[in-house]
């Protein structure tokens, strides 16, 4: 296999996970978009950073844009090269948006573009790699693929299926802290087992949530209704689980974004919505709203 460009660039969304019941199996990608262009050197790895994570993630060999890229050029049987790498990222980090997903696709997709042979880098093979790294496929997925994605393991191998969308009604808002939490932080507040009922109604809330979003948005309060993983993650982000209890009592179908601490508001943004917001965090200033909207492109060239 050949390296046949020497400048590439590449654009990725950020994206939410879990949307309520569908833990560790259902996401989707937002309009927001992390830019990154690749010059392939003969000198070591350099990684220049603009906007979210400037001056706090590496700049050499152990970016993960960088790792996820070298990933990929091994599993296509290309050289490595030297590089700089210009990321411009808008993706918060540790919110709960993928931005490790987005990297990590974004490496691999940086990849596919520099070989003689895409196909070696296809949609399927990508989506296994990412999920090497990312150890779940629930961000990878819709980062790779855009809209909104189910995502599963079938033994090693990861798989993934877009789902169909109403035309009308499903219009994502995050509620972004100026607070960060890791997803390991996160996951280690979870209980090893759940009750078999609860297991039962998210598996029931999960099937309804598929229906909600492709023909019947109405649904949607009741179809992210959650007993697995997000008031079981309270303590790790109190007044997030707080929010989402307070505005699903206003009818907004609200959810923690992945492994938090953002908020997922599926039904647009109203001047209730601020209200709710203010009387409800500790510090209003320190929280945002980001009308994103959903994104039906995944990731993919620049241009």
């Amino acid at each position: 296999m050949r390296i046949t460009q020497s400048r590439v660039g590449v654009r990725v969304p950020a994206t939410s996970a879990n949307l309520g019941p569908g833990f560790d199996a259902l996401g989707l990608a937002l309009r927001l978009f992390d830019e990154l262009e690749l010059e392939a050197t003969t000198s070591p790895a350099e990684v220049v950073v603009e906007g979210e994570g400037a001056g706090e993630v590496p700049t050499g060999e152990d970016h993960l844009v960088v790792r996820a890229l070298r990933l990929g050029l091994d599993h296509a049987g290309a050289p490595q090269v030297g590089l700089r790498l210009l990321c411009r990222n808008r993706i918060p980090h540790g919110r709960g948006l993928g931005s490790s997903a987005a990297a990590t696709v974004a490496g691999l997709l940086l990849a596919r573009e520099l070989i003689s042979d895409p196909g070696a880098l296809d949609d399927a093979t990508v989506l296994d790699l990412a999920t090497q790294m990312e150890h779940h496929p629930d961000n990878a997925a819709p980062a790779l693929l855009g809209g909104v994605v189910a995502s599963w393991m079938e033994g090693a191998h990861a798989r993934a299926v877009p789902l169909r969308v109403a035309e009308a009604g499903i219009e994502p808002v995050i509620l972004l802290p100026a607070a960060r939490l890791s997803t390991s932080s996160a996951r280690s507040l979870l209980p090893e087992q759940v009750p078999h009922a609860d297991a039962a109604f998210n598996a029931g809330r999960a099937a309804l949530l598929v229906h909600a979003l492709a023909e019947a948005p109405e649904l949607l309060l009741t179809a992210t209704e959650d007993r697995l993983h997000q008031e079981q993650r309270a303590p790790g982000m109190p007044q997030s689980v707080e929010l989402v209890r307070v505005l699903r009592a206003e009818g907004y179908p609200a959810v923690i974004s992945g492994a938090g601490p953002s908020v997922l508001v599926l039904a647009g943004a109203d001047a209730r919505l601020s209200e709710v917001v203010g009387q409800v965090v500790e510090d209003p200033a320190s929280w945002r709203i980001a009308r994103t909207g959903l994104s039906l492109q995944g990731g993919g060239p620049l241009g």
